[in-house]
């Protein structure tokens, strides 16, 4: 999905705010190359604050001018878990790639980086997807534990989005709809699936309560 349409659905934003070519060139230079693909995303959301002010914390150009450490592995970062439980990168050796692998690693920096996404553009797309969740305000108000048999329900009655996003906090993370501006999360823990849900609007939440009402075990 085009990220600017998926924005547009899951967060209610209309005009992005992007940095300016200054910005961009100030990080280009701590760096020596960057990413196409990171490029354009700052280019096009790097001053959108519904992305700024997340728990979750996404790194723009501002960021790399304050905050020294961002630089000094080489590796460019995208995005830090709130309790820095997990970190995700473009790692220095594929830099010069116009749309790298993106990887993550556990334990404020001293795990082994591993494999998040193929590509910046599918990293994108299931973080932003993942981090709309947090945004809405029309969701469940707790998490739920879903059986197999409950997930299956899920998967009959929903569409699921091509985004997925692995390894965060060493899970992997489906999402499911049944409107652009719905979002079912499903967090994969091994034996079990947590899972949240919630709609950008009343309208939206309650089409996925026809759906989701009934399933699963508060946490």
């Amino acid at each position: 999905m085009e990220l600017r349409q998926l924005i547009h659905d899951l967060y209610g934003i209309d005009q992005p705010q992007g940095c300016t070519e200054e910005e961009i060139d100030a990080v280009r230079d701590i760096f020596g190359t960057l990413p196409a693909t990171v490029e354009e995303f700052w280019r096009t959301f790097g001053r959108t604050k519904e992305l700024t002010r997340m728990d979750d914390t996404w790194f723009f150009p501002e960021d790399f001018q304050r905050w020294d450490h961002l630089s000094q592995s080489g590796d460019l970062p995208l995005l830090d878990e709130n309790q820095y439980v997990c970190e995700v990168a473009v790692l220095q050796k594929d830099l010069s790639l116009p749309d790298p692998p993106v990887y993550t690693r556990m334990a404020a920096g001293e795990g082994p980086w591993v494999l998040s996404a193929p590509t910046v553009s599918k990293f994108l797309e299931a973080a932003l997807t993942y981090e709309a969740i947090w945004q809405m305000d029309h969701s469940s108000e707790e998490f739920y534990w879903l059986t197999d048999e409950e997930l299956a329900v899920v998967q009959a009655k929903l569409t699921k989005r091509a985004g997925v996003l692995r390894n965060w906090m060493e899970m992997d993370v489906t999402f499911y709809s049944n409107r652009p501006d719905n979002l079912v999360v499903v967090m994969d823990v091994g034996d079990q699936y947590q899972t949240l849900y919630g709609g950008a609007t009343e309208e939206s939440f309650a089409a996925l309560l026809e759906v989701m009402e009934g399933l699963g075990e508060p946490i």
